[in-house]
């Protein structure tokens, strides 16, 4: 499971920065991508009709699955992302439509296309004269590809349910990118239970004097 979630933190309180950090990555491509989906799912064939307006070739048959599909593997990864549930796949996954989705943008600005790119709004040709906003949604989605590289690299991050159901073994635990006190947690994680006050890493017996205990 570790090539699916990635190294989880130990405590859902982690006071580590990155794993903050990988939360808030988590939620703003999540949330970025389940709204995109979820603004498509009452319009699906006018979702079609946008994938249209972009003129990539391909046949008629991929345009409609596109159209239909596209929204609810937006909310699906979206919706992993902001559970932090398969945190690396998810956020692999993420990257990709992110990267997919520049790459239309740039075809549709680079063939002169006077579009809405859609992708959180209706869509649509632009009446003559208006302003595309091409540039806005690039830079829009390299903020988001940004979010998602963070999470593929460390996929670990805070509140996220990868810990819970997913956590590791400890021979799966990443001791060398652990704080001193998270690394103390994660190697208590992992002891079995019935360890005794010997076992703990927390605990320090004072010597024992042999003679005198003869």
């Amino acid at each position: 499971m570790g090539a699916l979630t990635g190294r989880v933190a130990g405590r859902q309180t982690s006071r580590d920065w990155r794993d903050w950090a990988g939360l808030a990555a988590r939620l703003i491509l999540g949330i970025g991508l389940f709204v995109a989906g979820a603004l498509k799912v009452g319009r699906l064939d006018q979702n079609v009709t946008q994938v249209a307006l972009y003129q990539i070739p391909m046949p008629d048959w991929a345009v409609t699955v596109i159209g239909y599909a596209q929204p609810f593997v937006e909310m699906a990864v979206g919706a992993l992302l902001i559970i932090g549930l398969f945190t690396r796949v998810a956020a692999v996954l993420g990257t990709v439509a992110m990267a997919v989705f520049i790459f239309g943008i740039v075809w549709a600005w680079s063939h002169g296309l006077q579009i809405d790119c859609g992708c959180f709004s209706i869509g649509g040709e632009l009446p003559e004269g208006a302003e595309t906003k091409y540039v806005q949604d690039i830079l829009r989605d390299l903020g988001f590809i940004v979010c998602g590289v963070w999470l593929w690299l460390r996929p670990a991050s805070a509140l996220a349910l990868d810990t819970w159901l997913l956590a590791p073994l400890e021979g799966d635990i990443d001791y060398s990118d652990l704080g001193e006190d998270d690394e103390v947690d994660a190697m208590m994680d992992a002891e079995p239970s019935g360890s005794g006050p010997a076992d703990d890493p927390r605990v320090f017996l004072p010597a024992t004097d042999e003679k005198a205990t003869r």
